[in-house]
């Protein structure tokens, strides 16, 4: 294996796998030390230097990985060069234990492990021939080293395909997290979109019918004129306060068909300002997304609003038109002696509502009328 990894697999729950094979790999080399029945103390030297390398591998490895391989490498090397002379096989043992652990590492890349892998395969080899053993011992010790090294790549491969796993679960979640909280803020946007149509819509009527009292009472001194007033605005203030607390579960419920939705737009704009909104439709009726739906029935709530506020007592029209391309609403207002000179919050919700239904919102005087016109691509 090679680093530490960041958060453990499965099997390290008791212990890092890690740590395991540093434990293991260390009684292997003591157990070899311990067996091996070599009279030549230079070559005890030699064991010596040996695991001390791997010992300082071990202490090492996951705090300086590079020098920690290159101890390994020595820790290889050392043993490799004495195969020929070794009374015994602790010289392929202990060559092999660190070869397959080096090879085993994700901090050292493939290219330096097979080259290490070559190195020691050419020591031993030539420490064979050189003390006059046959060329099949050589190949039987290189060809143990040579598995040794691709067991140990084959574990630093799993090694890497489960860190690049982990790494692309995290990123995964960080993905999901974030579009979690993008879908949270949409939210919101849509949910304060609804609540503003809402409130300006009952509060704009109420303040109508409140101006209208006031001067019932303040110029012609008609009490019960101005006592239905006040009766019609508390209507509107409790509808209104059921309409805000009903907005974010009516975003979820089935809308109705969109001329049945501007119809009674139109008619509950007509009973509350005691004016005339024609509605009308042309070309063929389709069915629409429920998004359009909402988003053209909002832009009619929020255009009457805004004619109540600016041009009171007017009447209004309202058309729907159905084309091959588009479905475009028209709301149309006289100007009398209003001019609209800038765009508030209730326009720019409405531009932001059709944004998110594919449409576009154009407003502005027309002929004496104020224009608020609606289309949705479908």
């Amino acid at each position: 294996m090679g680093d530490v990894p960041k958060r453990p697999l499965l099997p390290d729950t008791i212990a890092p796998s890690w740590l395991v094979v540093q434990v293991l790999g260390t009684l292997f080399v003591a157990g070899t030390l311990v067996t091996a029945r070599e009279p030549d103390p230079r070559i005890w030297a030699a064991y010596g230097v040996a695991s001390a390398c791997w010992l300082g591998f071990v202490v090492l490895a996951s705090r300086r990985p590079k020098p920690a391989a290159a101890l390994l490498a020595v820790a290889s090397a050392l043993p490799a060069a004495l195969v020929g002379r070794a009374g015994d096989s602790s010289a392929i043992l202990l060559s092999v234990i660190a070869l397959g652990r080096l090879a085993a590492l994700t901090t050292v890349s493939v290219g330096v492990i097979l080259g290490t892998g070559l190195l020691d395969i050419a020591l031993a080899v030539t420490a064979h021939l050189v003390a006059g053993h046959s060329f099949g011992a050589a190949l039987a010790d290189a060809a143990v080293m040579l598995l040794l090294v691709l067991v140990g790549l084959n574990r630093r491969q799993y090694e890497v395909q489960a860190n690049q796993a982990e790494a692309l679960l995290e990123q995964t979640r960080l993905a999901q997290a974030e579009h979690a909280r993008a879908a949270a803020l949409d939210e919101r946007t849509r949910i304060a979109r609804e609540i503003h149509d809402v409130l300006a819509h009952s509060l704009g009527a109420l303040g109508v019918q409140l101006e209208l009292a006031e001067a019932l009472l303040a110029e012609r001194s008609d009490v019960d004129g101005a006592l239905r007033s006040v009766r019609r605005s508390r209507r509107l203030a409790a509808d209104g306060l059921a309409e805000a607390r009903n907005a974010v579960a009516a975003l979820r419920r089935d809308v109705p068909p969109l001329a049945e939705a501007l119809a009674a737009v139109a008619a509950e704009h007509a009973a509350n300002h005691g004016v005339d909104v024609g509605f009308a439709t042309g070309g063929e009726v389709r069915p629409l997304p429920s998004a359009a739906v909402v988003a053209l029935v909002g832009v009619a709530r929020e255009a009457l609003t805004n004619a109540g506020k600016h041009a009171p007592g007017e009447d209004v029209r309202m058309r729907l038109e159905y084309t091959t391309a588009e479905v475009r609403l028209d709301v149309r207002t006289k100007l009398g002696g209003f001019t609209r000179t800038s765009e508030g919050f209730g326009l720019a919700g409405m531009r932001e509502r059709l944004a998110l239904a594919d449409g576009t919102l154009e407003s502005g005087e027309d002929d004496g009328y104020w224009c608020v016109r609606a289309e949705i691509r479908s």
